[in-house]
């Protein structure tokens, strides 16, 4: 009996101590693999790096090692899901999706929003922001971020690996997380900096020990590349200047300075320096929204279709892009987005989670999805209602061309070469090589959404150029008519007027002679007056009837 408990903890020290040796030894073999920089050796790495977690699920050298190989092999998603508990943004995201999925029957929009004030405190900082849920986007104070981290991480920063933040800071940086990415990137440096000046005080005066070894003051030591130090700070320049113009873009929209803000934009998205997929497609709808401000229909509609190429279940590009088609009274278009975005929100509810994954950030929360659900299908059941009544084809053109009504020929000509030459669909996957994607395999996919989408778009710009040209022609047919019966109308008004004034001259001489001979017979009347009134007027003409009767 008392054999029995000894020889068991025999076998569970045994258990144990085997369990450990697996794990040293898969270890060993994967830093051998790694240590190749071969892609082979590294996948097969992975491997035995995943069969050691399964047996230790929390030893660090091992996770570390993984974190590190996935990094090499841009397999960024991967690395922002085995890490995600440490990005910053995230836990806003999460304790509102799970608060809301949780509280629409059970407690009130007031007691909703005070629960969510009361957990969401990682951008707060002690101060209030301002309630500007309505927008489409949201700044983030990248200092905020690097306080909450530092307070958290500057304790445990021993117990903790600093390599998750640096590893994550550039996997962020590369997935779009741009505001996170940054804070990472700075608070592993920062700690990293304290590490090694907190090392630095143990040494003595003579000697420094470096990568586990030691150097005298008048040997040069063996300092080990850079390659890793300056590669974050290359990163974090780029970030800088990106998120730099981003901003400026931003407050020059909400300035109403729409043309400033399509120029910062054009920055990052037309630049030399590629730009993660996620933060370029942040860009396109945010200059997508610019273009529709300033009435440049046909170049909004493209942003959302490259934003929608990059990320298809992008609910605001299809929106947005709904809204656009609506203004041209493009209604099939308008009502089948439409319908494409109640079949995410449909999805999204029925799924209990955000579409991507949990690291994705979004413009919306999962407590507004009802509000917005009633408010789609109330717009999908009056564009229905018009399409019925027969509005399918009266598009506005000049709208989607951006001209005024009754414009000239050369105004159209100028107007449909520039769109063309901006939208032709050899050139619609041209901003993808400008683009850094987490996944090269999903590239093909990417250009065939592009080039099908810049495809559609040309047709309707080409359609609209037809259609505009021939009301065009026909009103200088119309005008050329007009000038021709203006031309003619005027020349019989003025042969007119000269027969008119022919007749005027002839009643005027025949006047003018009859004028004359009244003149002499009054004279001759005068004269026989005269000699009447010497002769008497009284007295009798004396005639002989004789003579007359003669």
């Amino acid at each position: 009996m008392v054999s029995s408990p000894s020889h068991g903890g025999i076998e569970k020290k045994y258990w144990w101590l085997t369990n450990k040796k697996i794990v040293d030894m898969y270890v060993k073999d994967a830093r051998f693999l790694i240590a190749s920089q071969e892609q082979s050796n590294i996948a097969y790495a992975i491997n035995l790096l995943d069969a050691a977690l399964a047996l230790s699920p929390k030893f660090e050298l091992a996770m570390e090692l993984k974190a590190t190989s996935l990094l090499h092999l841009r397999r960024f998603n991967e690395v922002a899901d085995m890490l995600q508990d440490y990005i910053p943004s995230l836990k806003i995201a999460s304790d509102d999706s799970s608060f809301s999925s949780s509280s629409f029957s059970s407690l009130s929009d007031n007691n909703s929003q005070t629960l969510a004030r009361e957990r969401v405190k990682l951008l707060s900082a002690g101060r209030k922001s301002p309630n500007r849920s309505e927008q489409s986007f949201k700044c983030f104070s990248v200092s905020d971020l690097k306080k909450k981290l530092m307070s958290g991480l500057v304790k445990n920063h021993n117990k903790e690996g600093q390599w998750r933040y640096l590893i994550l800071g550039q996997a962020c940086c590369h997935l779009g997380l741009m505001e996170d990415g940054i804070a990472l990137l700075q608070t592993g440096k920062r700690i990293v900096s304290d590490a090694f000046r907190r090392e630095s005080v143990r040494w003595s005066d003579d000697s420094f020990t470096s990568s586990g070894e030691t150097f005298s003051v008048g040997q040069k030591p063996q300092t080990p590349p850079q390659t890793d130090s300056e590669s974050i700070c290359h990163l974090l320049s780029n970030i800088k200047l990106l998120l730099r113009r981003k901003t400026a873009a931003i407050a020059a929209m909400e300035a109403g300075l729409y043309t400033e803000s399509i120029r910062h934009f054009s920055k990052i998205v037309d630049g030399r320096r590629c730009a993660p997929a996620g933060f370029v497609a942040g860009c396109y709808i945010r200059r997508a929204g610019a273009y529709q401000s300033s009435g440049r229909i046909a170049e909004a509609i493209a942003d959302c279709n490259r934003t929608l190429a990059l990320d298809p279940s992008s609910i605001e590009a299809l929106t947005i892009r709904a809204s656009l088609y609506k203004t041209i009274h493009c209604l099939t278009d308008s009502l089948h987005d439409l319908e494409h975005v109640k079949l995410l929100y449909n999805s999204i509810l029925r799924d209990r989670k955000l579409p991507g994954p949990a690291w994705k950030r979004q413009n919306f929360r999962y407590h507004e999805i009802p509000g917005k659900l009633c408010s789609i299908s109330t717009k999908i059941q009056e564009l229905k209602q018009r399409v019925a009544s027969g509005e399918i084809g009266n598009v506005d053109y000049y709208g989607l061309m951006g001209l005024r009504r009754g414009c000239s020929r050369s105004e159209l000509e100028r107007s449909h070469l520039l769109l063309t030459l901006r939208h032709k669909p050899d050139k619609s996957t041209n901003f993808i090589d400008r683009c850094e994607f987490p996944n090269e395999q999903d590239i093909d996919s990417v250009k065939d959404r592009a080039r099908m989408a810049s495809l559609l778009l040309y047709r309707l710009i080409q359609r609209g150029y037809t259609k505009l040209m021939r009301i065009v022609l026909d009103e200088e047919a119309f005008e050329k008519q007009r000038k021709k019966t203006s031309a003619a109308l005027e020349q019989a008004i003025k042969h007119e007027q000269h027969q008119q004034s022919a007749n005027t001259n002839k009643n005027r001489t025949q006047i003018e002679k009859k004028n004359a001979f009244q003149g002499v017979f009054c004279r001759d009347l005068a004269v026989v007056g005269d000699l009447l009134s010497q002769t008497g007027f009284n007295r009798p003409i004396q005639v002989k009837y004789e003579a007359l009767s003669c």
